[in-house]
């Protein structure tokens, strides 16, 4: 059964909180392509009236983290997942409802396949840009993905 993004927003709920009180929201999943929002608002801001860089790093992680929830999930197998670096880009002021878009589930799947097979860990570098509601881009976050097939 594919994760929705109501399964992963109730997740979000229970697991992850400060995510969820600050406003991140799953909107869709599928195979390759995850989309999540986040909105500015006033206990997300930071001094300099924008979003918060973390806020929008939560947003960020989610549109990937759930692609990596959803591969290993269709895989049947017991995988760990964790986020070994990342790295961020700002271009503009965060402040208003800002759609955070991954669309390279193809290479978590690789990664998840290549673990399965092999047993060792494998790493995966994914993207997630986001933009504004003029289409302006406002971040774009890399993250590694390290994923192993437990025990």
């Amino acid at each position: 059964m594919a994760l929705t993004p109501s399964k992963i927003n109730t997740f979000t709920f229970f697991n992850l909180p400060s995510a969820w009180w600050s406003g991140v929201r799953l909107k869709a999943i599928d195979q390759n392509r995850a989309v999540t929002t986040v909105k500015y608002k006033w206990f997300n801001q930071n001094p300099f009236k924008s979003m918060f860089w973390a806020v929008q790093g939560m947003a960020a992680e989610l549109s990937t983290g759930a692609l990596v929830m959803n591969e290993i999930q269709k895989s049947g197998k017991k995988i760990s997942m964790l986020v070994a670096n990342n790295k961020a880009t700002f271009t503009k002021k965060a402040t208003a409802r800002i759609v955070f878009t991954c669309d390279e589930g193809h290479l978590i799947a690789k990664a998840i396949q290549k673990t399965i097979e092999t047993g060792e860990g494998q790493t995966c570098w994914m993207k997630s840009v986001g933009v504004n509601e003029d289409g302006a881009e406002v971040s774009t976050f890399h993250f590694e993905w390290t994923v192993k097939v437990k025990g």
